[in-house]
């Protein structure tokens, strides 16, 4: 097998493994519970936006490396309007082909090998795998339950002081907790005048039940060491797109652009027009998708309760984050239920050790599979007791 050693090193996605794999499952009709890929249609106005920016003849040739000003006009608007934020198009805005690349790619940009690289546990997966091409060294940033926030102080000093990159997500993937400003005020403060930079993975910001989810960007002196990286995929019901962009700080901005020259050669300048779009239109969507997921979590948190089967808060995003039943690990539990009830879920253990005994599950579904999913789970309260 030809492929590199660095490459080699690092373990294969979790996503990139088993998403679209055909899976055996027991006798009844299977639930895929393990994807987060929103179940709603692209609101009709974006694909008509999209279908006639296609016959535009400028869309069909090379277009600026960084992006029309069309659309970055759009994003500026768009975080003025929604989080009160200033931003400048030219150097505070990245356009990304998808927000997993600008998230993977960014240690390449700012850290050098041998630095340390915090990563949230529990968290998405795949932040591991950029941070082991830039030859960095990943460290665990511990989040415990319920509320999975971070405790600076539980890090380990000489760790923090060699640290160049910090990864938040919020709502977080996998759990569903959410962060308030007073929480993004303290990592701004915490990482202050140091060489510490702040990403933060703001996939799922269109879900927050109880209360609007903040932007870090509204921390007062965010942008001195932190980007924050905006997935039109979920909000949009846009995911097979592939658009997003980050904000903030100008030198991780410019950083990320000047990678991109050399791996991108602009993004198709109809998918442009139809984020500017959506950007521009859609904000009473926005507002509609966290009502449905509000009402989902509302709907099946009741169903679990009633059976007395554990799980932590869902505050905000589209998971679900339940305990695995005692002398169950994540991957057994995945197992049982696909055997035993025909639902897929996804193990806690591809997000972080503290997932080993969790499992996460989607609500991205249609009513109907959501009721009959909490049936079946509800009948296994039995392995609880």
């Amino acid at each position: 097998m030809v492929i590199s050693d660095k490459l080699a090193q690092i373990p294969d996605s979790y996503f990139g493994k088993t998403m679209g794999r055909k899976v055996e499952h027991g006798s009844k009709t299977l639930i895929n519970m393990a994807v987060g890929i929103p179940d709603g249609e692209t609101p009709q106005g974006i694909i008509d936006c999209l279908s006639e920016s296609i016959r535009i003849p400028e869309n069909q040739k090379y277009g600026a490396f960084h992006g029309k000003d069309s659309f970055k006009q759009a994003i500026v608007d768009f975080y003025k309007r929604q989080y009160q934020v200033e931003l400048d198009k030219e150097d505070e805005v990245c356009i990304l082909y998808g927000t997993k690349n600008g998230l993977v790619n960014l240690p390449q940009c700012i850290v050098n090998p041998g630095e340390y690289v915090l990563l949230p546990d529990p968290g998405y997966t795949d932040y591991l795998a950029g941070v082991l091409l830039a030859d960095a060294k990943p460290h665990a940033l511990v989040l415990k339950a319920p509320y999975y926030l971070p405790q600076w102080n539980k890090v380990d000093k000489e760790v923090l002081s060699k640290t160049r990159l910090v990864y938040l997500t919020y709502p977080n993937n996998p759990t569903g907790s959410v962060a308030t400003q007073s929480v993004f005020d303290e990592a701004v403060a915490q990482f202050k005048n140091t060489k510490t930079k702040i990403v933060h993975d703001f996939a799922y910001s269109a879900f927050g039940f109880d209360n609007k989810n903040p932007s870090i960007l509204q921390s007062e002196g965010a942008k001195d060491l932190a980007i924050e990286v905006f997935s039109l995929s979920k909000g949009y019901n846009m995911s097979g797109f592939r658009v997003g962009f980050a904000v903030g700080n100008k030198e991780m901005i410019q950083a990320l652009k000047k990678f991109q020259t050399h791996t991108h050669a602009g993004m198709f300048g109809a998918l442009q027009d139809a984020a500017t779009y959506a950007l521009n239109h859609y904000d009473s969507f926005l507002e509609t998708q966290n009502e449905t997921f509000k009402r989902r979590r509302d709907e099946f948190e009741k169903k679990l309760k009633e059976a007395q089967i554990p799980f932590e808060p869902m505050s905000g995003g589209i998971f679900l984050w339940l305990q695995t039943p005692k002398g169950y690990d994540g991957a057994a539990f995945v197992t049982y239920l696909l055997q035993e009830q025909s639902i897929l879920v996804a193990p806690g253990i591809p997000f972080g050790e503290q997932g080993r005994n969790y499992v996460r599950i989607s609500l991205a579904l249609n009513d109907a599979e959501l009721v009959e999913a909490a049936k079946r789970i509800q009948s296994l309260k039995h392995l609880y007791q």
